[in-house]
């Protein structure tokens, strides 16, 4: 059994590494990905705002993935034909996903929107505006 007095001990030397590998960057992401900082995301690509938002959950080629839950296949998936409803999903959420789009301008929306319903086997090429993003808003 641990004496009492060196349990505080042991939870000070575990916040001390954990500390230390925080700032030495070894919990960096080995795939590259990039951490925005504050309350927007920092990406403006739609590859790369989905590379680094919804690929943890939609998978790397929108395949989806049943675990831990159910993350929808964004993969040849019909209801990205309507530009408007991947536009509310991400604005206000659905389910188990969050309102990611409420950190994101109202570019970024459009430009992942249109990112997602041009691969992955989807073939919507009319493009989603800012401006449509803003009267979803």
């Amino acid at each position: 059994m641990t004496s009492p007095a060196k349990r505080p001990l042991g939870l000070l030397a575990a916040t001390l590494a954990l500390a230390t590998l925080a700032t030495s960057g070894a919990f960096a992401d080995s795939a590259g990905a990039t951490f925005s900082q504050g309350e927007k995301f920092t990406e403006e690509s739609g590859e790369a705002l989905y590379a680094n938002v919804c690929q943890a959950c939609h998978m790397d080629q929108g395949q989806g993935a049943v675990g831990a839950g159910h993350y929808p296949a964004l993969a040849k998936n019909e209801n990205l034909e309507a530009a408007g409803y991947p536009i509310y999903i991400l604005l206000h959420g659905q389910k188990g996903m969050p309102p990611v789009g409420q950190m994101m301008s109202d570019e970024q929306v459009a430009a992942v929107v249109n990112y997602v319903r041009t691969h992955f086997g989807n073939n919507y090429t009319d493009k989603v505006t800012a401006k449509d993003v803003a009267e979803t808003r």
